[in-house]
C-alpha cells in the first residue's frame, strides 16, 4: 500500500492546538508550528473508516470496555516488541499524563522523593510537584558527540538519598534516546538493587526508526522490580485528541491502589469514539506505521544534512526514535527568551523552547517534523537565512 505524507491539509479553525493558539503563544498567527508533539498527517484509513462507520450509529452513551481492545492491544505489542501483556494487567487511562499522576499518588506517600531525568517531557516535573512529592533531578549527561546518556553514578546517589520512585522516558522526549538493552538492564539492576519503583512512559514506543530497536523494561526479566509502563496508540497514530492511553501493572495491588485514585477522581477514560479508534489502529494499522516511519527517518536525514551544511551553529542532536528533533542552539549566543523571538520573528518558526524540559534544556529548541517535507525544507531554509542574516551583522 502507499500513503500520501506529502499531501499538506489545512488544520486552522478546527481547534487545532498546534495551529490555532499560534498568536497566544507566539504572538502572530503566521508562525510555521513546529512545536506540540502532534503530527500533521492524516490517519490511516482503517482508522477514519471505522470513526465513521460508529458515527452513524445515532447513540453516543455511556460506554464500556470490550473485551477486544485488550486483545488487539496485547497482540499488537506481542508481534511490534515481542512483549507478552497479561489481559488483567491493563488500567485503561484518559491519557499518559493523567496516568502518570495517578502512579505517584498510588504508589508514593506525600513528600517521598520522586526521580526524573531531564531534560525530559515537562509533564514529568508537575505530576511529582502537584502530587506533593519531592522532585530529586537526575540530569541526563551529553557526550561529545551531542548525544545522551544516563548518569548511573548520580542514580546511585539518588537512590541512596532516599528515593521512591523513578518516572522514565523511553523512548525519549526530547533527546531522541532509544536506551539500549544494556542501559535498561542496567536499570533495572538499580532499581532492584534499592527497591525503586520505576514507572516507564513508553508512549513513544512505536515511532523508531528502523536501524533501532525498542525494547520495554517490561519484556526484561524482573523478579524484583515494582515496574508500572504506561502506553498509547495516540502518539502512534496522532489520536492524541481522543484522550485515551493504558498502564501495564503486573501486581495487583497496585493496580487496585491505581483504580483507586481513578475511582476518586470520577473519570472514565471510555468514549464510543476513542474505542473505535485505538481498537482499529491496532489491528490494522502495521502498513501505515512502517510507511510513517520510512517517511520521518527521510526527514530527519534531510534536516541533518541540511543543518550540518548551512547553518553548523545549531547542533541537531541525532534522533533515533519520536518525530522530535532536538537542537542544540547555543552557539548563537541568546538567551532563552531572545532565542524564541529569534526564531518567530527572524524566521517564522514555532517550536518549543529547550527550558520548559528543564534547566539543562537552555539553549536548546524542540523541532516537530511530522509534517508534510516541504514544510520542514521551508523551515529549514528560512532558518538557514535567518542565521546568516544575523551572524552576519556580528563579524
Amino acid at each position: 500500500m502507499s500513503f500520501d505524507f506529502d499531501q499538506p491539509i489545512d488544520r486552522e479553525n478546527t481547534g487545532s492546538l498546534k495551529f490555532d493558539a499560534r498568536r497566544q503563544l507566539f504572538g502572530r498567527e503566521d508562525v510555521i508550528p513546529l512545536w506540540v508533539a502532534d503530527m500533521d498527517f492524516a490517519v490511516a484509513e482503517p482508522i477514519s473508516q471505522a470513526l465513521q462507520q460508529r458515527a452513524a450509529h445515532p447513540v453516543y452513551g455511556y460506554t464500556v470496555f470490550p473485551d477486544e481492545l485488550k486483545t488487539v492491544m496485547c497482540d499488537w505489542f506481542a508481534r511490534r516488541h515481542q512483549w507478552t501483556i497479561e489481559p488483567d494487567s491493563i488500567v485503561w487511562c484518559p491519557g499518559v499524563v493523567p496516568s502518570l499522576h495517578a502512579s505517584i499518588l498510588a504508589l508514593t506517600e506525600p513528600g517521598d522523593p520522586v526521580i526524573v531525568q531531564p531534560p525530559v517531557y515537562a509533564p514529568f516535573f508537575t505530576a511529582v510537584t502537584q502530587t506533593q512529592r519531592q522532585l530529586m533531578l537526575n540530569p541526563l549527561q551529553q557526550t561529545a558527540s551531542g548525544d545522551y546518556q544516563i548518569d548511573f553514578d548520580h542514580l546511585q546517589q539518588c537512590a541512596e538519598a532516599g528515593a521512591k520512585c523513578l518516572v522514565f522516558c523511553s523512548p525519549h522526549n526530547p533527546v531522541g534516546r532509544v536506551w539500549s538493552q544494556t542501559e535498561l538492564q542496567q536499570l533495572l539492576d538499580w532499581a532492584e538493587q534499592y527497591q525503586i519503583t520505576v514507572i516507564s512512559d513508553d508512549i513513544h514506543a512505536d515511532l523508531v526508526y528502523p536501524e533501532f530497536k525498542h525494547r520495554p523494561l517490561a519484556t526484561f526479566e524482573r523478579p524484583d522490580v515494582k515496574l508500572i509502563t504506561a502506553v498509547s496508540a495516540s502518539k502512534t497514530f496522532n489520536i492524541p485528541g481522543l484522550g485515551l492511553s493504558a498502564l501495564v501493572v503486573d501486581d495487583a495491588e497496585q493496580r487496585q491502589a491505581i483504580n483507586r485514585v481513578f475511582d476518586s477522581w470520577h473519570v472514565s477514560a471510555a468514549n464510543p469514539f476513542s474505542i473505535t479508534a485505538f481498537t482499529a489502529a491496532y489491528q490494522y494499522g502495521d502498513d501505515w506505521l512502517d510507511a510513517l516511519m520510512d517517511y520521518l527517518r527521510q526527514t530527519r536525514d534531510w534536516v541533518m544534512e541540511f543543518a550540518a551544511d548551512n547553518c553548523p551553529q545549531i547542533q541537531v542532536i541525532p534522533a533515533q526514535g519520536t518525530y522530535l528533533l532536538w537542537l542544540d542552539c547555543r552557539q548563537l549566543g541568546l538567551k532563552d527568551a531572545e532565542l524564541k523571538r529569534f526564531f518567530v520573528e527572524q524566521a517564522g518558526i514555532g517550536m518549543n523552547q529547550g527550558k520548559m524540559f528543564g534547566d539543562v534544556g537552555r539553549g536548546f529548541m524542540r523541532m516537530n517534523i511530522a509534517c508534510p517535507r516541504a514544510i520542514v525544507e521551508q523551515a529549514w531554509q528560512l532558518i538557514a537565512r535567518a542565521v546568516h542574516a544575523r551572524h552576519s551583522k556580528t563579524i
